[in-house]
């Protein structure tokens, strides 16, 4: 009873918010060299390790394979393509095109081109005249691809895109183009899931709704209705379900939206019209649905994470909360700042502040940038690949201000994530539905490989840890039926023959196999202990998060006697109700009241004879065998 008396020291509670940016950064480094899914690592004679990380990965590093800095080149300079109207203007077309194509390829469907510089940053020091030749090439090569041309900013061109030039002396005539490709089926859309987070009452789901469905906010929550599942949500006018909303964007960039005023668009008519797709999750803000938001948050897999924050508010209660679960998770994360219209400007300057001030904490370690006008955040969504850039907009869902910055930016928002679609097929279950004349629906995101319509699946493991066989009735993406679904992909699985009560969130479906899948109750993690109020021990228990999987856990042994706030350490821990599905590299989150955790799985199954802390192998089973 006293553990929850004793109040955490300042001290430590920086200690565990000054571990956390860095251990989520050697997290997301093991995930990158972990074996392939389902495999498990044999522990050593010293205990349970894992394998040894032969390189670091800096994928950051990897843009200057692209960037063509060798000392001689045998490759035509891309200015010798874009300009060249002679006899083999045909030819180089069609380099041009093949350039464009790897692009693509590499941006998922869609590619940003900086027109009038070169790959390695060179200035091509067009003339006007000569960007329009090159902006004309531009466009009969993606022509000859089936993909449009939008000019996104312009510099000494004078075109309705133009912005003011940064460096005076400097005449050349250049700027971004985007290009995207319009997809062949729906198969091919590109899907970028965004987490929206925030306190309760930051206008989350208000912001959504106006984004979505078009119209402005009257300041009571009209906007907002459309979007809550259940009637106490309306009258409470809180959020406390996971709730999806789609967001299209053509091959222009230009949102899918009626043209009917007042209609709104079926997510199957988004999808067929649109090239890219942005889905948002609208997560509950109150405290007393935190497991609700841990969950979705984890289960869908999100490419990006969207902070809300009330400028009247600042950031607080849950916002820390939820910022804190983003940063543990490795997902960039972009902050929006709402309600500026009825905000005293001394209030909004103090929310910056103490935005700017945890934003850049040892704990967090980004960068703010605020977003002011079309070429910051053209410039910003460019860079988003690098997680030290966490861009700030400040938004009024009521006057409109700047909402068309945060559409211009999630447009432009390159596809963040690496999926292993040669990988042995995995599907993780977030939620289940029983449709009438189809009947039991499964829905989730693909972790890795590819499956077909058809198919005969694996799904499991029950409360026994058996898994039963299946097939795959049909497959939807958004609603829209498909015939195949991909890594990285969320999608609905149609089951034959599996009734609902017998499928649950946190299952797995995997293809079916000679051997059965192993699933296990016990397993070896490395974690590190964000915040508690006194010591962990063995016997201590907390609901355990790994992706759609949420269960309570016992810890059976420690790598020492105990583990305070900001500890680093090896610990083993036991499913209380039921084995799961897990496999080393796996990333895991833990909270129980004020406590928080999170780590990575390092082994899965734990020997008894073989304790962390052999000073106390004779009473690590306290738990339970």
């Amino acid at each position: 009873m006293t553990a929850g008396v004793q109040k955490q020291t300042a001290y430590e509670r920086r200690k565990g918010e000054s571990a956390l940016s860095e251990f989520a950064d050697y997290v997301e480094k093991q995930q990158a060299t972990r074996p392939s899914r389902g495999g498990s690592i044999a522990p050593s004679d010293s205990g349970y390790s894992t394998q040894s990380t032969q390189y670091e990965e800096h994928a950051e590093l990897d843009v200057l394979d692209t960037l063509n800095l060798a000392e001689t080149s045998t490759q035509v300079r891309l200015k010798e393509l874009l300009l060249d109207t002679g006899e083999d203007a045909e030819v180089t077309l069609q380099q041009l095109s093949n350039v464009l194509q790897k692009r693509m390829l590499e941006g998922n469907g869609e590619t940003l081109f900086d027109l009038g510089q070169e790959d390695n940053g060179e200035s091509m020091a067009f003339s006007r005249e000569q960007w329009d030749v090159a902006l004309d090439r531009i466009r009969q090569a993606a022509n000859i691809l089936q993909a449009d041309c939008r000019v996104l900013m312009t510099r000494n061109v004078g075109h309705a895109e133009e912005v003011e030039t940064t460096k005076e002396k400097d005449k050349s005539s250049i700027g971004k183009v985007m290009i995207r490709q319009a997809p062949e089926t729906p198969e091919d859309v590109i899907e970028t899931r965004i987490a929206v987070v925030g306190n309760v009452d930051a206008g989350k789901s208000t912001m959504l709704g106006v984004l979505v469905k078009g119209g402005l906010d009257d300041g009571r929550g009209k906007a907002r209705v459309n979007l809550f599942r259940h009637k106490h949500e309306v009258e409470s006018g809180r959020t406390s379900s996971v709730g999806m909303e789609i967001m299209g964007f053509d091959t222009q960039g230009e949102i899918v939206a009626s043209n009917v005023p007042g209609r709104k668009l079926s997510w199957e008519e988004i999808g067929k019209r649109s090239a890219k797709v942005i889905s948002f999750t609208d997560l509950a803000g109150h405290e007393r649905y935190l497991r609700t938001t841990v969950f979705g948050l984890l289960s869908s897999s999100p490419n990006y994470c969207l902070l809300m924050v009330a400028a009247n508010n600042g950031l607080i209660g849950m916002s820390k909360e939820h910022l804190g679960i983003a940063l543990a998770l490795n997902v960039p994360v972009m902050v929006v700042i709402t309600k500026i219209d009825i905000c005293p400007p001394q209030i909004l300057q103090q929310t910056i502040t103490q935005l700017t001030r945890i934003l850049k904490s040892p704990g967090a370690r980004k960068i703010p940038i605020f977003i002011k006008n079309r070429e910051d955040t053209i410039e910003t969504a460019t860079q988003f690949v690098s997680q030290r850039i966490c861009p700030v907009f400040q938004v009024s869902n009521v006057t409109g201000e700047s909402l068309d910055l945060v559409r211009m930016f999630l447009n432009i928002l390159p596809h963040h994530g690496n999926y292993d679609a040669e990988a042995s097929f995995e599907f993780h279950v977030n939620d289940t539905f029983s449709v009438p004349f189809v009947g039991t629906v499964v829905s989730g995101v693909v972790k890795s490989g590819v499956i077909h319509a058809g198919d005969a699946v694996l799904i499991g493991p029950d409360s026994l840890g058996q898994f039963t066989t299946t097939h795959i009735r049909s497959i939807e993406r958004k609603r829209i039926p498909v015939l195949v679904c991909s890594a990285g992909q969320s999608a609905s699985f149609a089951l034959k023959r599996v009734r609902r009560k017998e499928v649950r969130k946190g299952m797995v479906v995997l293809p079916k196999l000679d051997t059965p899948p192993k699933v296990y109750r016990e397993f070896i993690a490395e974690v590190l202990i964000l915040s508690h109020a006194t010591t962990i021990k063995t016997k201590y228990q907390a609901m355990l998060h790994v992706g759609p999987i949420s269960q309570t856990c016992a810890i059976i042994d420690i790598d020492r006697a105990f583990i305070r706030t900001g500890d680093r350490a090896v610990v083993a821990f036991r499913f209380v109700q039921r084995p799961e599905y897990l496999a080393v590299g796996d990333r895991i989150l833990f909270r129980e009241g004020r406590t928080k955790g999170l780590g990575i799985v390092k082994a899965v199954g734990y020997d008894a004879s073989k304790p962390l802390n052999p000073d106390t192998g004779k009473d690590t089973n306290g738990g339970g065998t």
